[in-house]
C-alpha cells in the first residue's frame, strides 16, 4: 500500500474520530455566508482576507484541492460559486456531500490523489483553493505545476502551508527532537517508530518548496501570512507553525 492509501485511511479515522477538519458547516454558518457573513480558515486560528476572493465570487470556478470536509468550499457556494472538491479520504468526501444535500446546491465530487496529475482540462478553474494539506505528499513542486496548468491566466491560488517546526519537536513541544526534513520514506527508523493509523505518513517541506516552488512554477504572491497552533507549548509562545499564501497566474497580455 502506497503512503497516499495510508493517508486517506489515516484521515477517514480522524474524521470518525471527531475531527475538527472533518465537521462540516452547519445551515446557519452557510445562511451567514449568503448574506455576505463569513470567515474562512486555510490554517487553524487566522481567518483569510476576504480580498484573496474575487470581488464577484458568482460563476467562477473553484476547486477545493484536498479540500473535503464540508467546510470551505460550502462557503465558496454559499457566495455563488461552481465548485468542485479533490480529495482522497472518502470520509471527508462524504461530508462535502451531506452539506450540498443539505443545502441543495450542486458540486462536483471527486476522489483522487493530488500528488498525482489531475484529471482537469488546461485553465480549468478560476480559483484553487487548499487549506494545509501538502504535509501528506512527499513532493511539492509538481502539485505547484498542475495548479498553474489548471488554472485560467488571471486564477488564483490560495493555500494553507506547514511551515515544518511542529515536526521537529517533542509532543510536549518544548524540546528539538527532531531532523528537518521529516520524511519517513526517507528515514527507515523514523517510519518504524510511526502508528501510521493515528500519524499517517507525513511530511515536512521547507520555503523553498512551499514559496519558492509556486514562483518557479510561474505563480506571482499577491499576499501571505503566518499563523499558529492554536493550542500548546509552541502556540503560547508564539511561535508560527503556519503559513497561507494567495499566488495568482499570470494574465495574458
Amino acid at each position: 500500500m502506497g503512503y497516499q492509501e495510508i493517508n486517506a485511511k489515516t484521515v477517514d479515522g480522524w474524521v470518525k474520530a471527531g475531527w475538527q477538519w472533518g465537521r462540516p458547516i452547519d445551515h446557519a454558518t452557510f445562511a451567514q455566508a449568503q448574506r455576505g457573513q463569513w470567515d474562512l480558515l486555510l490554517t487553524p486560528t487566522r481567518p483569510m482576507p476576504h480580498d484573496w476572493l474575487f470581488a464577484d465570487m458568482h460563476g467562477k470556478k473553484v476547486l477545493g484541492l484536498a479540500a473535503g470536509g464540508g467546510q470551505q468550499m460550502p462557503l465558496m457556494a454559499a457566495l455563488g460559486a461552481d465548485v468542485t472538491v479533490l480529495d482522497y479520504s472518502q470520509a471527508q468526501l462524504a461530508s462535502e456531500r451531506q452539506v450540498a444535500e443539505r443545502e441543495g446546491y450542486a458540486i462536483t465530487i471527486l476522489r483522487a490523489d493530488m500528488s498525482q496529475p489531475m484529471p482537469f482540462a488546461d485553465g480549468a478553474f478560476d480559483l484553487i483553493m487548499q487549506p494545509v494539506a501538502n504535509c501528506y505528499i512527499e513532493k511539492v513542486l509538481p502539485l505547484w505545476r498542475e495548479c498553474f496548468r489548471i488554472l485560467k491566466p488571471g486564477g488564483r491560488l490560495v493555500a494553507g502551508l506547514d511551515n515544518g517546526m511542529s515536526y521537529a519537536v517533542d509532543e510536549q513541544e518544548e524540546k528539538i527532537v527532531q531532523r528537518l526534513p521529516y520524511n519517513p520514506l526517507k528515514d527507515s527508523k523514523l517510519m518504524a517508530s510511526l502508528d501510521l493509523a493515528e500519524d499517517g505518513v507525513q511530511f515536512s517541506h521547507t520555503l523553498d518548496e512551499q514559496l519558492r516552488g509556486q514562483l518557479q512554477a510561474g505563480f506571482q504572491f499577491r499576499d501571505m501570512y503566518e499563523d499558529y497552533n492554536g493550542s500548546g507549548r509552541l502556540d503560547l509562545l508564539r511561535i508560527p507553525t503556519f503559513w497561507a499564501t494567495c499566488a495568482e497566474k499570470p494574465a495574458v497580455h
